[in-house]
């Protein structure tokens, strides 16, 4: 049976007996920042188990993507040693929501394997808590299990927690034995359960049916649920007649493909299969890590996807691979898994171009610093040692950018040690020396006094990639000759650039700056004086040196981005002036990849009428698909043209008019599409005040128009499967809600009231006679303050005289009124009153003679505020 068939099969038998079948969630978490990556089936319902979230359904099933790679649950380095171990993998999993619990999921695992996919009960075992008579049972009696095959384990093994506190319970495993060939020690007749890889686990069913609190109490939960998982590639394993994961028609396919392209045999060399083992599986990674949005990058989880895919290269490079080739077999990933995932296909080509990017960068840099190493383990060897020093180290890290953990991994492939004590006291001295002179990178002019004005060339408008000189290098505050080390910052100043310098309300721009010695990430790229370009960057490998000849590239896509949102702010500014009048004026203006922000003069908000005349005006230039017209000429000839200067921009003599005729005409020094229609949809998104006569627009074109219109249908058909209602109804939908909630506060409303007597007759029994004075001063709970206040004039009422002081805490606030009868308003004051209890919850009131209410921040000192009541009275009413 095929991978893709057990999969399918798989769903459909949980499809059948009510479960929804629901898509994998991204690689990428997004309801839990601090989760590196998707690694379990439950993470996409986390919400749902703490019954924070509810859906339609009660019961699902998933064929999950996970990554394990980094954090707690790092199989990185056991990749391709072992038989089972990936980075990447598939979850199979049904869960219950207080739905079914134990019998069922025990029930359904149990005929799923031997009935439907036929695996043989005699190869399986199967683990419960040991506290767990429940399950022990139910695999006994009710699916047929021998009793000597079900074994008891203890917490460590068979008891699930989300944390110290919160939602656990027992699990029961499910094992299958692969026989004695499977033995890594070559056991012949081993029990299980035993840890020499003949017994496999399968399946985790999670019984999840317990609240632990901070005390450590096991409290049941009103609604137990099941999450279990299923590994699909140890299921293919096993139905396959396969021992390793890796023969598996999941891997078989890359694994051919990689040795085809490498020149070499699988099968032939375990060092070679190892290569192989961890190339496939790191492409695999790779291509649904890059397809979920995650870019390398060298922090954070674009770090963890640039580590795994220079491992997969690092292999290549041992089979004597001189260049890229990862990026080759990304579209053989989606070619296998496209029928699972079809959106891998949309995102082929973007995949593709990033691997290969990265592969370009590792192959003319990080190869160098392997070359460096090579030589240190030599040495290292030739002397009978089996320790790199930690001073070396330190200088692959530093100098030639070669991570700690990528050296390691090398070195023990020759099995060599490294010296982390001294790696780390030389990365000590060198922060301690950035701490000393270190001032951050400065966008002022005297850092760089030595730069002539007009020292750099700008070429971005006719290229995104160009090659310049370093003429200018600064790091720490200083002009230096040299700067090196992975992550190391610094400022290059070339001769000639086609990065854009953040100005006029445009962003600067990204991208890369190579060399056969070293690269950098182009972090920011800023103009402190006239033509002097500063490229802030992030060294990603060995060095840059002065007078060193770099490649510049700007990330072209971003840049297009911005150019469609800069020609679309002047479409903006002119549909403005044709439909508010010319008294619109530029104030600010921000130019970036995902939207562009504009603020212009005028004294009131748009109309929903004048938004649709803006966006149609636009939107129709858009269509016509006018030229795009960029001149130079002097600056007097430009204003007497009719041309319009940009919020903030600094002109010469001679300046930039970018222009679409008789539409609008602009000084900019910006980058721009050629023509409108490239700008795309143009969509207002949010409008508001910025200040007195200043309003602000923000607004997408192009792609993150489509972005925006693609998030607005989701939510539509969200709302609309939320209602029950198809689009044609939604507003009588709503109307429909309203009303009933409308009809839910009245009845509350009405309950509240109804109660109203109870609690007054208690009111009055709780008054207390102060100088002969009446008084109540008491907390009541769940009154909002309109009923509370009413409380206070009915019990003042029913006194005849008496003072009446209530109070109530919500929401973290403390809500209290006051009322005095008539005839003791010349001794007492209920504004006075009030005004002294409120300072003792945090805040402060007043009012009339007869009423008066406060508020306060400390709700906590509710019923000292009450109590300090009758001091007041005693001392004024006397």
């Amino acid at each position: 049976m095929n991978t893709n068939d057990i999969r399918t099969r798989f769903l459909e038998y949980f499809e059948a007996r009510g479960h929804e079948r629901v898509p994998s969630s991204p690689l990428l978490p997004a309801q839990d920042p601090t989760l590196l990556f998707a690694n379990a089936g439950m993470n996409q319902f986390t919400d749902l188990f703490l019954g924070i979230e509810t859906r339609t359904y009660s019961r699902a099933t998933t064929s999950q993507k996970c990554v394990r790679a980094g954090g707690k649950h790092n199989d990185l380095e056991m990749v391709g040693r072992t038989r089972r171990h990936q980075t990447f993998f598939e979850m199979l999993g049904n869960f219950s929501f207080g739905d079914y619990f134990k019998k069922e999921a025990v029930e359904y695992a149990w005929e799923l394997l031997t009935e439907e996919f036929g695996v043989s009960a005699d190869r399986l075992w199967v683990t419960v808590f040991e506290e767990d008579d429940e399950a022990a049972g139910l695999w006994k009696d009710h699916v047929g299990v021998a009793a000597d095959r079900i074994v008891r384990m203890d917490e460590k093994d068979n008891f699930w927690q989300m944390g110290d506190t919160g939602p656990c319970g027992p699990c029961s495993e499910i094992h299958y034995d692969f026989g004695p060939g499977a033995s890594d020690e070559g056991h012949a007749d081993c029990s299980f359960p035993c840890e020499c890889g003949r017994y496999l686990e399968i399946w985790n069913l999670v019984f999840m049916q317990f609240d632990r609190d901070e005390a450590g109490n096991l409290n049941p939960l009103p609604k137990p649920s099941i999450d279990t998982g299923l590994g699909l590639e140890r299921l293919a394993s096993i139905l396959q007649g396969k021992i390793s994961n890796y023969d598996t028609d999941l891997f078989s396919p890359l694994l051919e493909r990689a040795a085809d392209l490498l020149g070499v045999s699988y099968g032939k060399s375990e060092s070679t299969d190892t290569s192989l083992r961890i190339i496939a599986d790191h492409v695999r990674a790779a291509t649904f890590l890059i397809g979920d949005g995650i870019i390398p990058s060298n922090e954070g989880r674009g770090y963890v996807l640039r580590k795994i895919m220079r491992r997969g290269m690092r292999q290549g490079t041992l089979l004597g691979w001189p260049g890229p080739f990862l990026h080759t077999m990304t579209g053989h990933v989606v070619d296998l898994m496209k029928d699972a995932y079809p959106d891998l296909v949309n995102t082929r080509d973007y995949v593709d171009r990033i691997v290969e990017n990265e592969e370009k960068r590792f192959s003319t840099t990080v190869a160098v610093a392997v070359g460096k190493l090579e030589e240190i383990m030599a040495d290292v060897e030739s002397h009978d040692g089996n320790r790199i020093p930690g001073k070396e180290l330190f200088k692959l890290y530093d100098t030639f950018g070669l991570p700690l953990d990528f050296t390691e991994e090398i070195a023990r492939e020759k099995s060599l040690v490294l010296d982390i004590e001294g790696f780390n006291s030389e990365l000590d001295k060198q922060k301690e020396r950035a701490r000393e002179s270190w001032k951050g990178h400065s966008r002022s002019a005297g850092v760089y006094e030595s730069m002539a004005e007009g020292a750099t060339d700008f070429l971005g408008y006719e290229t995104t990639e160009a090659e310049g000189r370093i003429i200018g290098l600064f790091a720490e505050g200083r002009a230096v000759q040299q700067v090196g080390g992975f992550g190391a910052e610094a400022e290059v100043v070339l001769d000639r650039t086609p990065f854009y310098a953040e100005s006029g309300g445009q962003v600067g721009d990204l991208g890369s700056l190579t060399s056969p010695e070293g690269a950098a990430s182009v972090t920011d790229t800023f103009s402190p004086a006239l033509g002097i370009i500063v490229h802030h960057v992030k060294l990603d490998v060995g060095r840059l040196e002065l007078g060193d000849t770099v490649l510049g590239r700007v990330d072209a896509r971003r840049r297009r981005r911005i150019a469609a949102n800069h020609t679309g702010t002047h479409l903006l500014h002119a549909a403005l002036r044709r439909t508010l009048g010319v008294h619109v004026k530029q104030a600010g203006s921000l130019v970036a990849p995902d939207r562009l922000r504009f603020d212009y003069t005028h004294y009131a908000p748009l109309t929903a009428e004048e938004i649709e005349e803006i966006e149609g005006g636009i939107n129709r230039v858009v269509l016509e698909n006018h030229p795009v017209e960029t001149r130079e000429m002097a600056l007097g000839e430009a204003i007497e043209l009719g041309a319009i200067a940009f919020f903030g921009e600094k002109y010469q003599q001679k300046v930039r008019v970018v222009s679409v005729p008789d539409i609008s005409m602009e000084l900019c020094g910006g980058t721009h599409t050629s023509a409108t229609g490239d700008v795309g949809l143009f969509k207002i998104i949010a409008g508001s005040s910025v200040a007195a006569g200043v309003r602000r627009i923000e607004a997408v074109t192009g792609l993150g128009s489509y972005d925006r219109l693609e998030s607005d249908e989701r939510l539509l058909d969200e709302v609309g499967r939320r209602l029950r209602a198809p689009r044609s109804d939604l507003t009588g939908a709503i109307d429909r809600l309203l009303a009933q909630q409308k009809e839910l506060e009245d009845e509350l409303k009405k309950l509240k009231h109804s109660s109203a007597g109870s609690r007054l007759e208690g009111l009055l029994k709780a008054q207390n006679s102060v100088s002969g004075i009446s008084v109540i001063a008491q907390r009541v709970e769940g009154v909002d303050v309109p009923l509370m206040r009413e409380l206070a004039e009915n019990a003042r009422a029913r006194m005849g005289s008496g003072v009446v002081v209530l109070g109530t805490a919500d929401a973290g606030k403390a809500m209290l009124v006051t009322t005095v009868s008539e005839d003791l308003r010349g001794r007492l004051h209920a504004g006075k009153i009030i005004k002294q209890i409120a300072t003792i919850v945090g805040g402060s009131g007043g009012g009339r003679p007869d009423f008066a209410q406060a508020g306060g921040k400390k709700p906590e000192k509710l019923d000292q505020a009450l109590q300090e009541v009758y001091n007041i009275v005693a001392d004024l009413g006397s």
